[in-house]
């Protein structure tokens, strides 16, 4: 177990899983900036000033109707038993467009690295194998 750990260690896996989720952290919060400070502001406006945030019900109803985010606030920190329903909203909605996003990058590198391999050729192996076909074929 312990040289399969080392092999592990060697192929770079852990390197790359490090900078992948360095990268999806730093990425993931450049969403959340975009959701929260871009698109939920014109989505709000388009309902009338609907704030998602706000969007709660309370099991207890001591905070039930309530909008001022102050408020709101107070009821989280103390405790009340929330269910935050608006937020789950906002969570979706950055979902999607972390998906969308991560669809847009996958489908252009799947082009580019098909280009690539279209310039390069074929490889050596493949070239030596068609010359070794075309000799058969012409003894045969």
């Amino acid at each position: 177990m312990w040289n399969d750990f080392k092999e592990f260690l060697k192929r770079g896996n852990v390197l790359d899983l490090a900078i992948a989720v360095v990268i999806g952290a730093a990425f993931g919060k450049i969403v959340t900036t975009l959701v929260e400070g871009v698109i939920m502001p014109p989505v709000g406006f388009l309902t009338g000033g609907l704030d998602f945030k706000a969007m709660f019900y309370d099991l207890s109803g001591k905070y039930n109707g309530v909008t001022d985010p102050a408020m709101i606030d107070e009821a989280i920190k103390g405790g009340a038993p929330l269910i935050m329903y608006g937020q789950l909203v906002t969570d979706i909605i950055q979902f999607l467009i972390v998906a969308f996003v991560i669809f847009i990058i996958a489908r252009y590198a799947v082009r580019f690295f098909k280009g690539l391999e279209a310039e390069a050729g074929p490889s050596a192996e493949v070239e030596l194998l068609t010359e070794i076909r075309d000799l058969l074929k012409t003894k045969g």
